[in-house]
């Protein structure tokens, strides 16, 4: 493998910067908001309707999602699902299920459509099979996600259950509440992986798709909660968009994270380019 240097880094350094303005990533993050914000809702009553029927309190994950959304956003999703719970019936979760499962799908594949653009592919999969692609990705990505928003959540339960049968100290406790944090950014970490590996039309490598599954996994969490941060504290977004601050907000997060999800692309098309394995 390739001896890394200042020098190879710079070039790709500029090679991204390149591929950010040819590729216009910008419009396609966009593009890629806009359907993640249609995918939300029908996704966030799909797992209301699930929790049903589980012992997990849907408000202890949104508590861990307020970590990442700041307090205006999260106060529109709240306030969304609570008039959800009180309005529905039984039909709620085969309804849900339909709606997810067709609008997150379109998300997915604008992300499918974005990653072919950095590997300059064409999609040229049949729609069917396309489209099962994106569900099986939707599918696969959101336990995962879910997995990743639960630890945090209930990783202390499950690691006094599990070290009590071994007599665990509660300094060994104390030590596995911290460290679930790091599992939990892994399991982020797979996710993105396994988009990365399976989205484009073309043969990724899993030794090329670390690295941008890297990028994201470390860039999305750490501007999640910059952005909170700053809404939270500096940002007065109620004074200019009024009513309208959450969608706003949850629209410039949504923007955010596209384009963090399509430069993690764009990184792993250019290390396979490098590698010879980027096909023209």
């Amino acid at each position: 493998m390739a001896k890394l240097s200042f020098d190879s880094i710079k070039k790709n350094f500029l090679e991204l910067v390149r591929r950010f303005s040819e590729d216009e990533i910008t419009s396609l993050s966009a593009q890629l908001s806009y359907f993640f914000l249609l995918s939300l809702f029908p996704l966030l009553i799909f797992s209301v309707a699930i929790a049903s029927y589980l012992p997990i309190d849907y408000m202890r994950i949104l508590e861990m999602m307020s970590n990442y959304i700041p307090v205006e956003a999260m106060q529109l999703i709240e306030n969304f699902l609570l008039e959800t719970v009180e309005s529905t019936g039984g039909g709620l979760l085969s309804i849900a299920i339909i709606g997810t499962i067709w609008s997150a799908s379109n998300g997915i594949n604008a992300i499918m459509r974005a990653l072919n653009k950095a590997y300059d592919v064409e999609e040229n999969r049949p729609f069917i099979l396309g489209r099962l692609i994106a569900i099986s990705l939707l599918i696969s990505v959101l336990l995962i996600i879910v997995v990743a928003l639960l630890l945090p959540i209930f990783g202390r339960m499950i690691g006094v259950y599990i070290f009590s049968f071994f007599g665990a100290s509660e300094q060994f406790i104390t030590v596995w509440n911290n460290l679930r944090w790091i599992i939990s950014s892994s399991i982020f970490f797979i996710g993105f992986l396994y988009l990365y590996r399976m989205a484009p039309n073309t043969k990724v490598y899993l030794k090329d798709a670390v690295w941008g599954a890297l990028f994201t996994t470390i860039g999305w969490q750490i501007s999640s909660y910059g952005f909170s941060l700053y809404v939270n504290t500096m940002g007065n977004y109620s004074a200019t968009y009024g009513s309208l601050c959450g969608v706003i907000i949850l629209m410039l997060w949504f923007y955010i994270s596209s384009i963090i999800i399509i430069v993690g692309g764009e990184i792993n098309a250019i290390i396979a380019d490098k590698r010879g394995r980027l096909k023209r």
